[in-house]
């Protein structure tokens, strides 16, 4: 078997297998560390090996390929225990924590021990390793008045603007989340054990609407930080985005699990806010709103910066419930491009592949070259949907949003380029095969679907495939394209539309249709 190092830390990597099956490898494989069986029957694409030594070589062998790699240097090591952190699960831990990470030296290591640790937000410092092990459990105060507050803005003496918190899209005041960077690089945060907010304990799925103080924080809220890696941890049961890079660069999720009850508020797995360079790899996400939501900003934000969220990779994922699996938008007014979402498995998701942007979001919301790729989908409700009329927020079921009419183009109208679905099979859907809807002043420039099997689920519920004003609910409808400049379609088979009341292929105001 052939694979590649994807990660690695002082104490840890993470490898990826080089094959085109999706999530899971079709047959059970061992993992030896030099010579000796180390992982038994795994069967993820994504697996990792921790306990190792720093600065030392080791021989990996998978199947009957081996080869040699160095894990990175590292300075010294500080145990949060010498720091008087108990781990009860009682006594507050936070303090102890901190003064761990301010203290140990460049390039060294805060070990977390087995235990739970009682904590408010701790805030990360550059060019350090954290490592939670196996075992140990960072639990969130759910005292939301104990929590320090983050601003939204910080006006420099230069007369800039530093954004350091949002909440969603816009600049806002929030509570700080659990792990909190601020303008830090080089950081890595390692390990088998669990970053739990404990939000299930606390009010912050209570009158979510309500903001209370300040706005709910993160799991993890990284603001202008630089080559930071999360590698193993679990990050769950948080009062509202798990993970949060803003203005970050250089981002990797690598080999984790997300996890938040399916009726929870907000709690999408990771939402990505004008980056670049982000990679989300072996993640295992069952979260109670999108899994993947890509970002870039409202209006404000968006035509201010024009940062688009950019070069970003999603590989080797299993999405499991959630309301969409990887969704861009729909605040992404700085724009997304060059995305590429590949050997993905989508499990019961309301939406599989999902674009989500209105009349509103700007001319500098341009989404444009995104690749999805060798997906696999199961109980997805509408696996493909593209909208440009998404009805959320206060102003969204206004006229302007939902009229069907062709209004001017200006400086609020939004863009959406080339977009390519290939090598996909989606089983088990319900409310429709696929869902486009373009704008008529501004269509969708561009749609290639190749290699693409959808069909149905016997028992399938009727929905709504996408969320916009005076869309009704569907079931078993085919595929749908309005307002789309250039269609093309190679080798699409779906089965069991509802034919007496759909047609298989809808096309209106298609400027271009290619069929082969």
């Amino acid at each position: 078997m052939k694979f590649n190092l994807v990660f690695k830390s002082s104490r840890s990597f993470t490898f990826e297998l080089d094959n085109k099956d999706i999530y899971f490898n079709k047959e059970k494989f061992d993992v030896l560390v030099n010579g000796k069986v180390e992982l038994s029957g795994i069967n993820t694409n994504v697996f990792s090996i921790y306990n190792l030594d720093s600065n030392t070589e080791y021989a990996i062998t998978v199947g009957k390929t081996t080869e040699k790699f160095t894990t990175d240097y590292e300075s010294s090591v500080v145990n949060v225990r010498d720091f008087g952190a108990i781990g009860d699960g009682v006594t507050e831990d936070t303090l102890a924590i901190q003064s761990a990470i301010l203290s140990v030296l460049e390039n060294g290591r805060v070990l977390i021990p087995e235990g739970t640790y009682l904590v408010r937000p701790l805030f990360l410092r550059s060019n350090i390793t954290i490592e939670i092990v196996k075992g140990a459990t960072l639990l969130g105060e759910t005292d939301r008045y104990k929590y320090p507050v983050l601003p939204g803005q910080i006006k420099n003496n230069d007369g800039s603007t530093f954004e350091l918190a949002s909440w969603e899209g816009t600049p806002d005041a929030t509570y700080a989340s659990i792990i909190t960077g601020v303008s830090v690089s080089n950081v890595k945060v390692i390990g088998e054990g669990i970053i739990d907010a404990n939000a299930q304990n606390s009010d912050w799925w209570v009158d979510v609407k309500n903001k209370r103080g300040q706005w709910r924080p993160k799991g993890v809220f990284l603001s202008n930080c630089n080559h930071i890696g999360f590698q193993g941890v679990t990050v769950k049961n948080t009062p509202s985005w798990n993970l949060h890079p803003y203005f970050s660069n250089y981002i990797d999720f690598i080999d984790m699990k997300l996890m938040s009850p399916k009726d929870s508020h907000n709690t999408d797995g990771c939402d990505p806010e004008s980056c670049d360079y982000v990679n989300v790899i072996g993640v295992n996400f069952s979260v109670g709103d999108d899994c993947i939501a890509i970002k870039s900003g409202k209006y404000e934000m968006g035509m201010k910066y024009r940062k688009p969220t950019s070069h970003m990779t999603v590989r080797n994922c299993f999405m499991n419930h959630g309301h969409g699996a990887v969704v861009l938008g729909s605040e992404m007014s700085g724009g997304i491009t060059d995305l590429s979402v590949s050997q993905c498995y989508f499990y019961k998701t309301d939406r599989g592949l999902r674009i989500k942007t209105r009349r509103g979001r700007g001319e500098s919301a341009i989404i444009d070259g995104i690749t999805f790729e060798n997906i696999y989908m199961d109980g997805v409700l509408t696996p493909l949907v593209m909208n440009m009329y998404y009805y959320c927020d206060p102003d969204g079921k206004t006229e302007y949003v939902w009229s069907k009419e062709a209004l001017k183009v200006d400086e609020r109208t939004p863009y959406l380029g080339k977009f390519v679905f290939k090598d996909m099979k989606c089983i088990n859907a319900h409310a429709a095969a696929a869902f486009f809807y373009g704008l008529p002043e501004q269509p969708i420039k561009s749609i290639t679907i190749e290699n693409v099997d959808i069909s149905f689920a016997e028992d399938a519920k009727p929905a709504r495939p996408a969320m916009m004003s005076f869309q009704e609910e569907q079931l078993k409808a085919g595929l749908q394209f309005r307002y789309v400049d250039h269609v093309e379609l190679k080798n699409v088979n779906v089965s069991g539309v509802d034919t007496d009341n759909y047609e298989p292929i809808v096309l209106e105001n298609v400027k271009e249709f290619i069929q082969k």
